[in-house]
């Protein structure tokens, strides 16, 4: 089994390439965009030393299954899946906003609602809520798009509609959406025994237009919970059964790495590498409801997906 961590094609009209942490994305003649997701793995803003196999072609076919899903509730950027690793479509300006869209109170949400904060984006919170409590509503809380090596930045709807990064008409399209697509991935996810907990989504314009962009109902981009004995640990207090990439973060954690200074990276075993693929396939499997078909080869990846690409264009 072989990651693939770093891509360098020249494609025909290629103008530029963006290497994120875990896609690499090539601007073909400010038209179209190709994006591979590669098989990098990060965490706390950190790019872990080793790829993941399989990791890349999870996340693009999930990502590609639930635009294909949700094209009546909005347009989006995806043309064409060449390859288990690649989504070719669009080329958008995106809004400098991810719009984050919450089902219950927990994560980063919790740890603030834990310390006293009442008010989340603009959004206010009622008293006396629970870990994992479910919202009576979804709330939106929108973050800004840090630029590399910096964090996003929670941001409320009054300052978005302030500093002009979307105009009143826009931003109300923006909520409309995200909150329908919450709702098509949540229906989803029920049918598949899990209750989709939070999750992000990116827009922007082509044409004028509003698309959706980048993936959506990954385990990268998204949290679920079981949903056998969510009730019973809700009522306990007990932690719920996750289905997200937060199992990474737990064993970094264990291992005394935040992504803070001076910490040490722990080594990525053999074993461990092969333990997160099998996890990501596992989620794979429960998130679509499908087997996962691994792409048989692993060898000469890179040549794979050129040929195939070079057919799509």
């Amino acid at each position: 089994m072989k990651a693939l961590t770093k891509t360098d094609f020249n494609f025909p009209g290629q103008k530029s390439v963006y290497h994120g942490k875990v896609r690499d994305v090539y601007n073909i003649n400010d038209e179209k965009l190709i994006m591979v997701a590669t098989d990098r793995i990060s965490a706390f803003d950190v790019i872990l030393p080793k790829g993941i196999p399989f990791k890349g072609q999870v996340l693009n076919q999930i990502a590609s299954k639930f635009l294909d899903a949700t094209t009546d509730i909005c347009p989006n950027w995806k043309q064409s899946s060449p390859d288990p690793m690649v989504t070719v479509g669009v080329m958008c300006e995106g809004f400098p906003v991810e719009m984050i869209v919450r089902g219950y109170l927990c994560g980063s949400a919790w740890r603030a609602y834990k310390s006293g904060v009442r008010e989340i984006c603009g959004v206010k919170l009622p008293d006396g809520m629970r870990e994992n409590e479910k919202f009576p509503t979804p709330i939106i809380t929108p973050t800004t798009k840090a630029e590399i090596g910096e964090h996003d930045a929670d941001i409320s709807k009054e300052e978005i509609l302030a500093k002009g990064l979307a105009t009143p008409e826009e931003y109300a399209l923006l909520e409309k959406y995200t909150l329908a697509l919450f709702q098509r991935g949540s229906e989803i996810a029920a049918q598949r025994g899990l209750i989709l907990v939070d999750t992000k989504y990116e827009f922007g314009k082509h044409n004028g237009v509003i698309y959706l962009m980048d993936e959506i109902h990954t385990p990268d981009s998204s949290r679920y919970f079981y949903a056998e004995g969510y009730k019973e640990k809700f009522a306990k207090g007990e932690p719920q059964k996750q289905l997200s990439k937060e199992f990474v973060r737990e064993w970094l954690m264990d291992n005394g790495f935040q992504g803070k200074e001076g910490q040490q990276m722990p080594e990525m075993t053999d074993a461990i590498v092969a333990s997160i693929s099998d996890r990501y396939i596992e989620l794979y499997e429960h998130i679509t409801g499908e087997k996962f078909q691994k792409e048989a080869d692993t060898n000469n990846v890179l040549e794979r997906i050129e040929k195939n690409v070079l057919k799509a264009l």
